[in-house]
């Protein structure tokens, strides 16, 4: 039978939720951002709660995989405490709360302090979710081990009576492939661009910089697809990611047949000037822009981008310089399609872009013409590229 994955992308406003469904009924999802006025039905954020539940059900599961929080920025965890099951504390637990078989989070969410104002913010209760997990050795794997959070954990699994080398298999460096996925048994593999050590090791941590970044490759029928999915990394972000990659010998890791941008088309992903009609990319953020495969697709995880006069004086993303950027590399490379979660079909209610990959190629149906004959695939390349 042949194989399908699919890649979903909500549209969430300037937020990011996106899905990895493997041909194996595996789900990877990584962030999780639903907005409370989706759940009314005049507004253009999609019910994201109804429609994972809706999703999950279909699918005759209660769970996923595996979430990945990129950070703890609330566009990326809006309402999750309330959706997902935490282990911590019997409270958030059942009511048809979803299970998480394992979090993955950067060891910034593990570190970062609260004051008084921010004790009820989602992210404490994810610190605090992220923290039990580890402390009890399971369900979890926190990516970089900066000193500091050893600093933290080996007293508490002294306390424990364990070694202070117990926990060291749940850590995974930048750099790695995640254990638990294999192209062999998964059709799929996902590779850790970032954070690295000194992200969380060097004084103040910032939230961006310290994200999760990583390559997902997946094989349909010994063509692989590469989906290049990115938290909020700024330009030297990227900078720093593409020269160590390189300095590896990785550099197939930083090929993209989908390119989750950054933040939501800011500027700042790409330089530390807007520009006046285009950003001008780093040059190692340039590099980044051209292993973009032919037929590969750019995905702007944002509110529309409107090529109008006022919006090149907008301060928030979506910048429509950057989009003008994209667009430039997106042609120079041969991609097919720069489509922001937030257009399509249209701006008043948008619906989810599912990509499907198979040995035939990935395809994008647009939502208007789902059921329809039209389709829009990008050929494969073959596995090993």
């Amino acid at each position: 039978m042949a194989v399908l994955h699919k890649v979903l992308f909500y549209p969430v406003g300037n937020g990011d939720t996106s899905q990895v469904v493997l041909d194996n009924g595996r789900r990877i999802l990584f962030d999780f951002c639903h907005r409370p006025q989706s759940e009314k039905d005049d507004t253009p954020e999609i019910d994201l709660k109804k429609r994972l539940k809706s999703e999950l059900a279909d699918a005759k599961r209660d769970y996923f995989d595996v979430v990945a929080f990129t950070h703890a920025d609330a566009d990326h965890i809006m309402g999750s405490t309330e959706f997902f099951e935490l282990q911590h504390a019997a409270k958030y637990q059942g009511d048809g709360r979803i299970k998480i078989k394992e979090l993955w989070v950067p060891a910034a969410m593990l570190l970062e302090e609260a004051d008084n104002q921010q004790q009820q913010d989602e992210f404490v209760l994810w610190r605090q979710e992220a923290r039990h997990r580890l402390l009890e050795g399971r369900d979890i794997l926190v990516f970089s081990q900066p000193e500091a959070l050893m600093k933290w954990l080996r007293p508490k699994l002294k306390e424990r009576g364990e070694s202070e080398n117990a926990r060291d298999h749940l850590f995974i460096d930048a750099g790695r492939l995640v254990p638990g996925f294999t192209l062999g048994a998964d059709g799929a593999e996902v590779f850790c661009h970032s954070p690295f050590i000194e992200h969380c090791d060097e004084g103040d941590i910032i939230r961006n910089s310290a994200a999760l970044v990583f390559n997902v490759r997946m094989r349909a029928d010994g063509a692989d697809f590469d989906y290049l999915e990115v938290g909020d990394a700024k330009w030297n972000d990227l900078e720093d990611i593409v020269r160590t990659t390189k300095a590896h010998k990785n550099e197939d890791r930083l090929a993209w047949d989908i390119f989750n941008i950054p933040h939501h088309c800011s500027y700042l992903s790409l330089s530390d000037e807007k520009g006046d009609k285009e950003t001008e990319p780093k040059p190692l953020v340039k590099e980044l822009l051209l292993m973009g495969k032919k037929d590969a697709y750019i995905v702007s995880c944002s509110k529309p981008v409107p090529d109008i006069k006022q919006a090149y004086d907008e301060i928030q993303p979506p910048h429509i310089q950057a989009r003008h950027c994209y667009e430039r590399y997106k042609d120079e490379v041969g991609a097919r399609q720069f489509l922001v979660t937030m257009e399509e079909p249209n701006a008043n209610k948008p619906e989810p872009l599912i990509f499907e990959i198979n040995g035939k190629g990935m395809v994008w149906k647009p939502a208007a013409i789902v059921g329809a004959a039209a389709i829009i695939t990008s050929k494969p390349s073959r596995a090993g590229r």
